[in-house]
């Protein structure tokens, strides 16, 4: 029972690892975008 605790935390541990990574790449992602839209904004301002 413990090598398939064991199993168990490693693949949790490798999927919430791979979860923040994704949300980090998804912020960035909205970031650019708000940074792109605030650029076009000035532009056509100006």
């Amino acid at each position: 029972m413990s090598k398939f605790a064991l199993i168990a935390v490693l693949v949790t541990a490798s999927l919430g690892l791979a979860a923040c990574n994704t949300v980090a790449g998804a912020g960035k992602d909205v970031s650019s975008v708000g940074k792109a839209t605030t650029k076009a904004a000035n532009d056509v301002k100006n």
